[in-house]
């Protein structure tokens, strides 16, 4: 064996008990998978949370809805249009970062019960450039006889009782992923929320000003 063919022997056996630079040849395989889980951990994290604002975002609105009166002792409260646009634009703010004036809607209708004793959409406001409609009725639905027995997802209905009215609340937003858009696509979040009117209230009309901006449904 030449000399020079004993000094690659000897280099090769020191390369193959050198063991420093495994743990750099690990992390060069490993490295790749730990960024792809990460971010899709952030992902997930970003969609519930997504999630979470609409249904808060709705809650929030009924319950606004539900307490907002306007009159004195002397007469029975009532509900006015800038009242509602009020309260739809808090909506926007509270949707901050979502970007819902654009890609979401929030569909607000007053159910009350009709004089035959069924259920009725008395008005419906909505809010939000998403083109869709309510999925349990437009103004108007029920306003005689008892066809609509009240409104929400079967089983989980709620009707109005005789004399006051429920603030039902559909909100929709359509969710853009962050990273992986092919992976996750975009999701439409739909959120209901209900809440019985707090006090007495003249329920005959919604009351016009003429500094409102009235927000009509399609």
């Amino acid at each position: 064996m030449t000399i020079a063919a004993t000094k690659l022997c000897r280099i090769a056996i020191r390369l193959l008990r050198e063991s420093r630079a495994a743990i750099m040849i690990e992390m060069a395989f490993a490295i790749p998978l730990l960024v792809l889980i990460g971010f899709g951990g952030l992902e997930i994290a970003n969609l519930v949370l997504a999630h979470t604002r609409i249904s808060q975002m709705g809650l929030s609105a009924a319950d606004n809805a539900a307490r907002v009166a306007y009159g004195s002792s002397l007469s029975q409260s009532q509900i006015r249009e800038r009242d509602i646009n009020d309260l739809l634009a808090g909506v926007e703010k509270q949707g901050g970062s979502l970007n819902f004036k654009s890609r979401g809607r929030i569909i607000l209708s007053s159910l009350e019960r009709n004089t035959s004793g069924g259920q009725w959409i008395h008005w419906q406001r909505c809010y939000g450039g998403l083109a869709v409609s309510s999925s349990y009725g437009k103004q108007g639905d029920g306003a005689t006889g008892t066809s609509l027995d009240g409104m929400g997802p079967p089983g989980r209905k709620v009707a109005a009782s005789n004399g006051t009215a429920v603030m039902f609340v559909e909100i929709v937003y359509d969710y853009q992923p962050l990273v992986y858009g092919k992976v996750v696509g975009n999701r439409r979040i739909r959120s209901t929320a209900a809440f019985n009117i707090r006090e007495g209230r003249n329920l005959s009309k919604v009351f016009n000003d003429e500094k409102a901006t009235v927000s009509s449904c399609p």
